[in-house]
């Protein structure tokens, strides 16, 4: 059955059934908040043949991954999440049960986190587009930002780096399964499928660290990415040691390690948490989260981003080499 045999009344009826019935059906929802708390709001937009395809992603795991790119920015904030809100462009041939499948793999990660669907729209497009808006609530006291990093302060990210895009590398050229072995591709390929943002972060991160200043951002548009945005928007500079990032050494056991270092600093969609706090709690933090969480470098006043490897070269770290929308890199 296809969108266009049961009309737009009849789609809002199906998509109506993955939300809450007391709080849809108006013009609007209604939400209390904390008067204590801040009110976090976040959109992401997945595009078909942008965002995801029918090659590398179900309907589902579009789903999923809608949701977890806006939790994700919540969790980069410091906030825990209150509901989201829907948007769907859709062409009327579409196929009734992706759209299903699409709301079942939403569900399934917002279950995770008690969080529900509280309202949308849709409507008639060419192109399939997922529109999500995330809210959240914040202690004014816990924002995490990327303007306040500071030197003496250590660079943490809570876990692997590059695995997404290993994962889609093998979803896009199949035959490369044959040289990783089943159970690292089944990792790498969910991964990228359904990845998981870090809100579990969160209360380990309060409970450890109480009058501590703390910058962060998430790393979905890839590691590298993160790093430079804390630190222009810092005004500071870092050093990072590629030594520390057991995914490198992990990733080159199967592809080239000029292929993993790139994947691991450009890749993104990996979704993890970068931090800057000082080393005492940073350490702290880690013993809880596990070995995946490292300290990678440190925050300097010299304004360059530098990298080292394992023998000691440098080199700059520039965005140039990572995908950028509207750049001559678009493939």
């Amino acid at each position: 059955m296809k969108i266009n045999d049961i009309g737009e009344q009849g789609l809002l009826k199906k998509v109506q059934s993955f939300c809450p019935h007391d709080i849809i059906g108006d013009d609007a929802a209604v939400l209390s908040i904390d008067p204590s708390q801040k009110l976090v709001v976040t959109t992401d937009v997945l595009v078909d043949r942008v965002h995801f395809s029918q090659q590398t992603t179900p309907p589902d795991s579009v789903g999923w991954r809608a949701v977890a790119a806006n939790l994700s920015d919540l969790a980069a904030m410091g906030a825990t999440p209150m509901g989201i809100t829907v948007g769907l462009s859709l062409p009327g041939e579409l196929s009734l049960n992706w759209v299903e499948l699409l709301y079942q793999g939403m569900g399934k990660l917002l279950a995770q986190y008690q969080t529900p669907i509280i309202g949308g729209d849709i409507c008639r497009s060419q192109v399939t587009t997922i529109s999500i808006t995330a809210l959240g609530q914040v202690n004014p006291n816990r924002v995490i930002k990327r303007s306040t990093a500071a030197p003496g302060q250590v660079i943490m990210v809570t876990g692997y780096h590059g695995m997404s895009r290993a994962g889609l590398e093998l979803l896009l050229h199949p035959e490369l399964t044959n040289q990783v072995d089943t159970e690292t591709a089944k990792r790498l390929i969910a991964a990228h499928q359904y990845p998981l943002p870090r809100l579990d972060v969160l209360p380990y991160l309060w409970n450890n660290i109480e009058d501590e200043s703390i910058a962060g951002m998430d790393s979905s548009d890839g590691l590298a990415d993160a790093i430079i945005q804390i630190c222009t928007l810092s005004k500071v500079g870092a050093q990072i040691y590629l030594s520390p990032l057991p995914c490198i050494s992990s990733l080159s056991q199967d592809f080239s390690p000029a292929q993993a270092l790139d994947w691991v600093l450009y890749g993104g969609e990996d979704f993890e948490l970068v931090l800057c706090l000082s080393e005492k709690f940073a350490t702290k933090l880690i013993k809880v989260l596990g070995e995946e969480a490292r300290i990678i470098g440190e925050i300097t006043r010299n304004l360059s981003i530098t990298l080292f490897s394992e023998n000691q070269q440098e080199k700059e770290l520039s965005l140039k080499e990572g995908f950028q929308h509207f750049s001559s890199q678009e493939k």
